[in-house]
């Protein structure tokens, strides 16, 4: 059991970049969130599986068929991490893998740490020349030969249970693909995970404290267009991920633009082999591990910079593919966007049907908005100039139901609203519903509302949340 024992230099460095740029009155209200929210945080406690666990998974996994390619480009890599990394994948308690690693060092200093293993599963690759995060990537994606891809940096580590519950994940959700010729083995399928990732963690650089886990949500498009929040540990079908290639345009923001490119294919492919939403899959576990040191983008934001402006060209590309018109904007925090869509969202969105905002109370709190799909307020409590968990609070996101108090309904679905509020749709002058137009509050109300957002969905249509529009 190993938890995070001080806030230390990194907090007080993030709040550094902060404050030069976004000032002093976001400064506050974000050191004031910290002090005030991040309690349940710092109480995390990452756990790894005890050993008989491992090694029933062992037994259990040997039934499994999936092979894992396991890619890792390195670069002058200290080889106190390197040997973390390999020991980290090569003592998985599921042993059908391959590392492969791509070395782009000048020096022998990856290749004298690699040859000391005699594993048969290490596949080391020594690269001419560094052409980039991207193309050495793409050496070792070429070489990859198993039925899922997986990404690891070469300074950070997984669990010993990670592509355990992967390969349980994958068996339990795909099913068995009837025979076919070869060109089948590309065919998209709603029946088979195309993509997969994991909850993950932070660790300091000699991993003695584990802090800051992101507990991520099923799919989430409207959340993936504001942030990489599936980032590690990702393992995606080899087949879509050498289709697709990463693209050294996108340095620093390789990964997401991966992300972006194979979540679009799969539910907006437009050439009849979409998979939908069916195809990519949460597993809700840390499984990774992401190391933060000083010159890692996890500790010091400002270390890669040109990989947040490339984030937002990625999602710029995303949009023009699907010929939604917008503008891709950085929000206050790094690696963190809003699109503003011309005409607004429903212009441009055909698949959504409904948008929330928040309702504050007297006091500048949240009371009502959004609901899951218990009814429950979502970010109940939450001071306006806080931006909640992972910012969530202050993203676009998709959401169960949106509060009659502040919600917009695309005009498809004004008779819908009509049946179950009872009461023809009619905007205010802000653009949202007009509530004067509606009598009686409490349950009724929300029992209304939780049966609007259900209907909407039914009908193939999503709920967003956009906390910061007006109309």
């Amino acid at each position: 059991m190993k938890t995070r024992k001080k806030g230390n230099r990194n907090n007080l460095r993030k709040a550094y970049y902060y404050l030069k740029k976004n000032g002093v009155a976001d400064t506050f209200y974000a050191v004031l969130e910290r002090m005030l929210m991040g309690e349940g945080i710092s109480s995390y406690c990452y756990r790894a599986p005890e050993r008989d666990v491992l090694e029933k998974q062992k037994a259990e996994g040997k039934r499994y068929p999936c092979r894992f390619s396991i890619l890792v480009p390195a670069y002058e890599t200290k080889e106190e991490y390197l040997r973390e990394m390999m020991d980290s994948v090569l003592g998985q308690s599921y042993g059908n893998l391959e590392l492969i690693i791509a070395d782009a060092s000048r020096s022998k200093r990856v290749e004298n740490v690699v040859r000391t293993y005699t594993d048969g599963r290490i596949r080391y690759l020594s690269l001419p020349d560094n052409k980039g995060i991207s193309e050495n990537t793409n050496r070792a994606l070429e070489a990859a030969q198993g039925d899922y891809v997986g990404l690891l940096d070469h300074d950070d580590v997984l669990t010993p249970d990670a592509l355990y519950e992967m390969a349980y994940a994958i068996n339990r959700t795909g099913r068995k693909q009837p025979e076919g010729n070869e060109n089948d083995k590309n065919r998209i399928s709603a029946d088979t995970p195309w993509l997969l990732y994991s909850d993950e963690d932070k660790c300091n650089g000699e991993m003695t404290e584990f802090y800051e886990p992101h507990w991520k949500p099923g799919l989430d498009v409207d959340l993936l267009l504001s942030n990489n929040y599936i980032c590690h540990f990702t393992v995606m079908k080899r087949e879509l991920m050498q289709e697709l290639k990463f693209r050294r345009e996108y340095d620093g923001a390789q990964d997401y633009d991966m992300v972006l490119r194979a979540v679009g294919k799969l539910l907006y492919g437009g050439d009849g082999r979409e998979a939908g939403r069916n195809a990519v899959v949460h597993v809700p576990k840390v499984l990774y591990h992401w190391r933060c040191h000083s010159a890692s983008t996890a500790e010091n934001p400002e270390s890669k910079r040109y990989a947040y402006e490339a984030g937002r060209r990625a999602l710029e590309d995303f949009l023009r593919n699907r010929n939604w018109k917008g503008t891709v904007g950085h929000t206050k925090h790094l690696g963190f966007y809003r699109i503003a869509y011309d005409g607004g969202i429903f212009a441009q969105r055909k698949d959504v049907g409904v948008a929330a905002g928040p309702v504050f109370d007297w006091g500048g709190r949240i009371c009502g908005g959004a609901y899951d799909r218990k009814g429950n307020v979502l970010y109940r409590g939450l001071y306006k100039h806080f931006d909640g968990y992972m910012h969530r609070a202050a993203l676009h996101r998709e959401v169960y139901a949106a509060d009659l108090r502040r919600m917009r309904v695309r005009k498809e679905l004004w008779q819908v609203f009509g049946e179950v509020f009872g009461v023809p749709y009619r905007e205010g002058r802000d653009g949202w519903f007009d509530i004067t137009a509606i009598e009686g509050d409490g349950a009724e109300r929300l029992r209304q509302c939780l049966e609007f957002g259900r209907r909407v969905r039914r009908l193939g249509y999503t709920v967003v949340w956009l906390p910061q529009e007006n109309g």
